[in-house]
């Protein structure tokens, strides 16, 4: 894989210090990162095989270049020794990323029609239901309708409910636990639930 190369001083010789030198040292970052034509083609080519569709092959190559560039700007990282190899390398693994994602979008996909498209089978008692858990919803003191609607709303877990507030998982599983109790008395007594 034949990755551009430019001279370390960026072209601006003894006069490169400064700003000028600045400029020219990004683009030597960058040049050094950028795939050769060849290597363009030969991603794209291991993208398609892996299956990845031809419209998608550009976000693909794209993909490929990031990671060069990553690998590339990463002091932890040893540099590449063979870029060619590198590229296919990291060509099939986005291909692979690729099904993965599709097959995941899908998966989403499926459930979240089979959620929306049920019919309910009495729309006013629904429609009475949530008018009456959304008042509820509204008595609650704020600390326990935030995580009632993280929960149940946003479909949060309880872990990531306690990072975002920046409380314990425990003190989320009490308010949750008190806010039900609250609103299940409260529908009890509106005799809608």
């Amino acid at each position: 894989m034949a990755v551009r190369r430019r001279p370390a001083h960026g072209g601006h010789g003894a006069r490169g210090a400064g700003a000028a030198g600045a400029a020219g040292a990004a683009d030597t970052s960058a040049a050094d990162t950028a795939l050769s034509a060849a290597d363009t083609r030969r991603v794209r080519a291991v993208l398609a095989l892996g299956g990845v569709p031809f419209g998608e092959l550009d976000d693909g190559v794209q993909q490929v270049q990031l990671k060069l560039l990553e690998q590339h700007l990463a002091p932890d990282r040893a540099p590449v020794r063979n870029p060619a190899a590198w590229a296919a390398a990291v060509a099939s693994r986005v291909a692979v990323d690729w099904h993965r994602g599709r097959t995941r979008d899908a998966g989403l996909r499926d459930r979240l029609a089979a959620r929306w498209t049920r019919p309910a089978e009495h729309p006013e008692d629904a429609r009475l239901l949530a008018l009456a858990v959304a008042e509820g919803l509204e008595e609650l003191p704020p600390g326990q309708r935030q995580v009632v609607v993280l929960r149940y709303y946003a479909d949060l877990p309880v872990k990531d409910i306690a990072e975002a507030l920046g409380i314990p998982e425990g003190t989320v599983k009490s308010r949750l636990h008190g806010a039900a109790a609250v609103l299940r008395t409260r529908l009890r007594e509106r005799e809608v639930g």
